[in-house]
């Protein structure tokens, strides 16, 4: 008896007609039959030997975990400190563009022309007070400024003025030099 069946399962070419349909009616039959048919044995063998090597795989996973989960805690701690240091080197960055601010050829420009302006009017005001003291001279108990000590003072403030208005100038011209070093 040939039927495609029997040529898609060899196994099965033992059993007579009878014993075919008792397959088909029969559970527990057809079970056994099923069971003891070698392609089915070795597959049940490979999912038995899959199985295993799962269960050597979650208990090597298993034996693993801890030192994994104290890796995570490692490297988020590492993260955490490099973010931290991150932050902290960007405050770092912008106070030291901010020292630096400060030594900038413009601002250094800027600071000597604001200091040549305020030397000239501390220059101004002294003068403008032995004028004052000049025209009205102050009571006999309080002592007026003498002119020597005027003339000094006035001379070292005119003498500071004149310096930084030299060095503006030569500044201007393109004389004045600012090394990065």
């Amino acid at each position: 008896m040939s039927s495609p069946l029997l040529t898609d399962f060899p196994e099965l070419s033992h059993l007579s007609r009878e014993d075919l349909e008792d397959l088909l009616s029969d559970p527990v039959y057809f079970q056994a039959i099923f069971h003891s048919l070698s392609f089915v044995k070795d597959l049940y063998k490979s999912q038995s030997e899959l199985g295993s090597a799962n269960e050597a795989i979650a208990r090597n996973n298993l034996a693993l975990q801890q030192r994994l989960y104290d890796l995570r805690t490692e490297t988020k701690n590492a993260f955490d400190e490099a973010k931290s240091l991150e932050a902290r080197w960007k405050e770092l960055e912008k106070e030291q563009k901010e020292v630096y601010q400060r030594f900038t050829p413009q601002f250094l420009s800027m600071r000597l022309r604001h200091s040549l302006t305020a030397q000239d009017d501390a220059s101004e005001a002294l003068a403008t007070s032995f004028v004052k003291q000049i025209i009205d001279p102050p009571p006999r108990e309080e002592n007026g400024r003498d002119v020597d000590e005027f003339i000094k003072e006035f001379r070292e403030l005119r003498k500071v003025y004149h310096k930084r208005a030299l060095w503006g100038e030569k500044w201007a011209n393109g004389q004045v030099i600012w090394r990065d070093n």
